[in-house]
């Protein structure tokens, strides 16, 4: 087995070759669609999504709801095999003899013999997420056979196969390969911002633009904008359209033409997994958390370090009075469906820009510490993608429930890339008994409350975050709920039940979930966890005796608090 995966390998390589600019060539017709019947998409490749590209394809059930057949794309053996409450929730990948992997993801269960390695490795270690590489010989399909079944797991919002080929860790675009899809639907643009710049090139101000539309043409409602500012960076709101289905799914490729001369282009081919929170430099942050819209910058920040980019422009556009810049957006789809929008920019009457409110200058290439009293912070370098301009103050403790002062760091709209370190010391004592029960708690733009974690040093509390904003310390002592969902006293003949489990307060930035434990007579048992629904399920097992048992369930949240529920039933 082991030599006949080496010469394949060997020889698919062989065959594939390279161009001389040492660029790989995709192995056309070598994968297959992963379900059977036509392929529709819920989201496609590069899909801009909050805090990271979309690394495959999502692929709409061609039956109602889960459940539905998943097939090997190609022959290969399971390289690896995870199962976690959110994320990817039940994903496998397969390892092919050309040495790309392919990736199954938001599945509603394995093939069964996957199941029951799975299951005895989560009774060995008392755990329902796990994270297991089987080897080569453990379990081996042929292109087509039925490896899963299509479903709803992790981080999902409806039953669909989330799709991906990979080369090495770096995902590629699924549809480069020339499986089989039809579509004949042009993308759709949406709106047009325009970000005045200054000497900097720093966003000083913006106007948005509605588009319209003939055909696959679109327009601004005048040839000619007139913008009060000396230089312009450009964005475009569009979505891509695919025949047979609804959905608004991310485009393949955008560019930039002015004066008809190319000028920016980005193209979702491939990107890696450590550049996929560039994203946040790549888009408008501040749009996309205020008002979940998705805009493509067509200019770069200076710390944005993607590949996505077929040259590394910047994108940006001097403006004269008398005159006018040409300016032509396209965007396409995989299959070449093409919209446009041309239009004309000049200078109007430039204004002196409003005065900013900061004191903070924190450049986004270096490394800055932020010290004020009883509160620290440290940037590392490149946290943030261009300068930035930070407002800090504090104002004192809103109510009893905080035993600091509130620090109001910066605004949530400024995206961050790296987590960094805040401590502050509390107002006052606080009592030994509660001292591990402290958190860093975040103030979010709703106004929630967020337990970011915390460790103590000294006098302060420490702990790391990725957004800006406001933060002080708060205590947690109370537990989680359980609530029982259909765990009754007598269970003959039922399958299953389950328990919602929540916590009162969100958690973000470095703390940890709910963790669980559920027995029954004492012997610890499955239960598998849907964290967006905070449910947890455990499925009875087939030599469970008839007569009365005992059942134990423990929850315990980031601080430590811990709620237990017991009860007897019968089966």
């Amino acid at each position: 087995m082991n030599a006949r995966w080496q010469w394949m390998g060997l020889l698919t390589i062989l065959l594939m070759g390279f161009s001389a600019e040492d660029t790989l060539v995709i192995p056309k017709g070598y994968f297959d669609k992963p379900i059977n019947g036509t392929i529709r998409l819920s989201g496609t490749f590069g899909e801009l999504r909050p805090n990271h590209f979309h690394s495959g394809i999502d692929i709409k059930p061609t039956i109602k709801g889960a459940g539905q057949a998943v097939l090997a794309a190609a022959e290969g053996y399971v390289f690896r095999v995870k199962v976690q409450p959110g994320g990817y929730g039940n994903a496998l990948y397969l390892k092919h003899p050309n040495g790309y992997v392919t990736v199954y993801a938001h599945l509603q269960s394995f093939n069964p013999e996957i199941e029951e390695y799975i299951k005895n490795y989560q009774y060995q270690k008392k755990t329902f997420s796990v994270n297991l590489y089987p080897g080569k010989e453990k379990f081996v399909f042929q292109k087509g056979e039925e490896i899963a079944k299509l479903g709803n797991s992790g981080g999902s919002s409806g039953p669909h196969l989330h799709f991906e080929i990979r080369k090495g860790t770096k995902p590629m675009n699924p549809l480069l390969f020339d499986l089989p899809f039809e579509d004949y639907e042009s993308p759709q643009m949406h709106e047009l911002k325009i970000y005045h710049l200054n000497d900097k090139k720093e966003t000083i101000g913006t106007e948005t633009f509605k588009l319209s539309a003939r055909g696959n043409d679109y327009r601004t409602n005048s040839d000619t904008l007139t913008i009060g500012a000396w230089r312009v960076g450009l964005a475009l709101k569009v979505y891509d359209r695919m025949t047979g289905v609804t959905n608004w799914n991310g485009i393949y490729k955008l560019s930039m033409l002015v004066n008809d001369t190319m000028s920016y282009e980005f193209r979702m081919d491939d990107f890696g997994f450590d550049e996929t929170r560039y994203i946040n430099a790549h888009l408008d942050y501040a749009e996309q958390v205020e008002k979940k819209s998705y805009f493509n910058r067509c200019f770069l920040l200076p710390g944005n370090k993607l590949s996505i980019y077929n040259q590394k422009p910047e994108g940006i556009l001097p403006l004269y009075k008398n005159k006018p810049t040409k300016v032509t957006l396209i965007a396409e789809d995989i299959n070449e469906n093409k919209t446009s929008l041309t239009f004309f920019l000049k200078r109007g009457e430039v204004e002196n820009p409003p005065s900013r409110n900061f004191n903070y200058t924190i450049p986004y290439n270096q490394t800055k510490e932020i010290f004020l009293d009883n509160f620290k912070a440290t940037f590392s370098a490149n946290t943030f993608y261009e300068d930035c301009y930070l407002s800090f103050n504090r104002e004192g403790a809103p109510s009893t429930s905080y035993y600091a002062d509130l620090y109001q760091l910066g605004n949530y709209t400024t995206p961050v890339h790296k987590y960094f370190e805040i401590a502050i010391k509390p107002d006052g004592v606080i009592p030994e008994n509660l001292k591990a029960k402290c958190f860093i708690a975040y103030c979010d733009k709703n106004q929630n409350i967020n337990n970011c974690g915390g460790k103590w040093s000294g006098e302060f509390l420490k702990t790391s975050v990725r957004a800006l904003g406001e933060y002080s310390i708060q205590i947690d002592t109370v537990a989680p709920t359980i609530k029982n969902i259909n765990l009754n006293p007598n269970m003959k003949g039922r399958t299953a039940f389950s328990f919602k489990i929540t916590d009162e307060t969100p958690i973000s930035g470095s703390a940890n979930g709910l963790n669980y434990s559920a027995s029954i007579d004492g012997n610890w048992v499955l239960m598998k966890y849907d964290a967006k629904n905070d449910k947890i399920t455990h499925s009875i097992e087939k030599d469970l005796e008839a007569g009365e048992h005992t059942f134990l369930l423990e929850v315990r949240d980031d601080r430590n608090n811990v709620s237990t529920f017991e009860t007897t039933f019968t089966y």
